[in-house]
């Protein structure tokens, strides 16, 4: 890239970046009930958008190892928001998948953050929202396609 300056680019990205994911993580949570954590909110979320998934895809899309997803999940299913079952078509397979408790809880809580983040969003022009929301998409994109290559 002759002519641009990377290194400076990098430092503000690395920076913005910091704050950004801090300050709203802080702000995520404040949002949520005491007894949710900030990631189990997102695996939940995650898991009623899909409607089930397994251990094995929560822990790809996560990027965590299974052990992690196990012990959160067994947190989950003793809060009474999750449920195993064994797979219909494959005994050896468990299925994640929301209690209507849990169903409950991701609802209220989904409320919530979406106020939160209606308030902070408001505060932009619509183009500027959806620029920003198109290069955010793509990366997410181009991190994904790294992480692959790699």
């Amino acid at each position: 890239m002759p002519g641009r300056n990377i290194d400076e680019w990098i430092d503000r990205y690395l920076s913005v970046s910091f704050l950004v994911m801090k300050r709203g993580a802080a702000l995520v949570k404040g949002s949520l009930c005491e007894e949710m954590t900030h990631d189990q909110y997102y695996l939940l979320r995650y898991i009623r958008r899909r409607g089930a998934c397994t251990s094995t895809e929560l822990a790809a899309m996560f990027g965590v190892n299974k052990s992690a997803v196990t012990a959160m999940t067994n947190r989950l299913v003793d809060k009474g928001w999750l449920r195993r079952d064994r797979d219909k078509n494959d005994r050896r397979v468990i299925v994640l998948s929301l209690t209507e408790h849990g169903e409950a809880w991701v609802e209220e809580m989904d409320r919530s953050v979406y106020r939160l983040v209606e308030e902070v969003i408001a505060r932009f022009p619509e183009e500027e929202i959806e620029t920003f929301i198109r290069t955010y998409e793509r990366l997410a994109r181009v991190l994904q396609e790294v992480e692959e290559a790699t």
